[in-house]
């Protein structure tokens, strides 16, 4: 048990706000790439399917939770930087956000 808390532990989750948002036409499966501002982490690429719940102009200044120390990954033509959480209910995500307005960049623990 002691190593699964440790490898939870090892993750950074935090709380972000989408700054931008834009099509991802080179993607296989429909996507946005987002710009998520985490505060003093600075601001994260990231590469989402989620483009069956959410409009774009829903998402801008939507706060969203994304583990920001995976390593980069490359998607078609894009470098996605974290990984934003959401709830995968069959062919389409829900994300995952705070109830409250939070300072961008606060860890999730």
């Amino acid at each position: 048990m002691n190593n699964l808390f440790k490898s939870f532990k090892d993750l950074d989750i935090r709380v972000g706000t989408i700054t931008h948002i834009e099509r991802f036409e080179e993607a296989v499966n429909p996507s946005y790439k987002l710009k998520i501002d985490f505060g003093e982490l600075g601001v994260l690429k990231s590469s989402a399917q989620i483009t069956k719940n959410y409009a774009p102009e829903q998402l801008l200044g939507f706060q969203v939770i994304a583990v920001v120390n995976f390593p980069k990954k490359q998607i078609a033509n894009f470098m996605s930087e974290c990984l934003v959480l959401g709830v995968v209910d069959e062919d389409s995500v829900i994300l995952l956000k705070p109830d409250l307005k939070a300072k961008n960049g606060l860890r999730i623990s």
